[in-house]
């Protein structure tokens, strides 16, 4: 099975290539170019260098977040298009998820690994697992212990003191390696063993043999089941909420002068 992924969870982002299971080339993306000025041409490129179509494409795979609202939005769209118009399957995996499998597979069963990817702000996106003795892409290979997150570095380290005690852990990803002095540091305050890593600087290799170990488990793949994964409500989301709001106490306190 030939499966094409996509990463746009970052500027940067990346593509690349599965061929009955393997990796035939992941490449960066060009991060001085925005994700809407390179797609679809980064994936054609790849695919073209390897004397291949997006009609040669069995299954897609593109991360569904967390990362830049419109990187998300754009990628997924995408990745959308080209498995409506060529009839194929597409899979949205996790980009925490990807993260933590590329992280645990040097790990020994048991092992907690916590995925961190820098939300700006002073936070962090943060998604922690278990790993199993399943195989490393296998679809049980990680179980989950806390779901994806949004919050401040050592609110995160905080909530997940009590998983991690009395065993080995692991934390991958920029978030963490930013904060890889007060991981460290908090840790050892606990007693806890906690080791910083990165992984893999490209994610769409990882992406790609997840989605294809979840459809041999049986996830059907259909194109309008993707949905990004935000985790934070968009800034222009909020920003509409708190001007309602504004509008709302506003014309409540006009309409008690009207009553005076």
């Amino acid at each position: 099975m030939r499966v094409l992924s996509l990463d746009t969870t970052t500027r940067a982002g990346s593509v690349a290539l599965v061929e009955e299971g393997r990796l035939v080339e992941e490449r960066s993306g060009d991060a001085s170019r925005t994700h809407a000025e390179r797609l679809p041409g980064e994936l054609i490129a790849l695919l073209a260098a390897h004397g291949r179509t997006l009609a040669d494409i069995d299954l897609f795979a593109v991360a569904s977040g967390p990362g830049s609202f419109t990187g998300l939005r754009i990628g997924i769209a995408t990745m959308q298009g080209a498995a409506f118009v060529h009839r194929r399957r597409i899979v949205a995996v996790s980009a925490l998820e990807a993260l933590a499998r590329a992280a645990s597979t040097q790990a020994a069963p048991g092992t907690v690994v916590g995925a961190w990817i820098d939300a700006h702000r002073q936070e962090v996106f943060s998604a922690l697992y278990r790993v199993s003795d399943a195989e490393a892409f296998a679809r049980d290979r990680l179980v989950e212990i806390e779901g994806p997150h949004v919050d401040r570095p050592s609110a995160t380290l905080e909530r997940w003191q009590r998983h991690i005690a009395g065993g080995a852990a692991v934390i991958a990803g920029d978030g963490a390696t930013i904060y890889a002095e007060l991981i460290v540091a908090g840790a050892a305050s606990c007693g806890l063993s906690v080791r910083v890593v990165q992984p893999t600087p490209l994610l769409a290799g990882t992406i790609a043999f997840t989605a294809l170990a979840l459809v041999n488990a049986g996830t059907d793949g259909e194109a309008g089941g993707v949905r990004p994964l935000y985790v934070r409500r968009p800034d222009a989301e909020v920003d509409r909420e708190r001007r309602r709001v504004h509008l709302e106490e506003h014309n409540g306190h006009q309409g008690q002068q009207g009553t005076t």
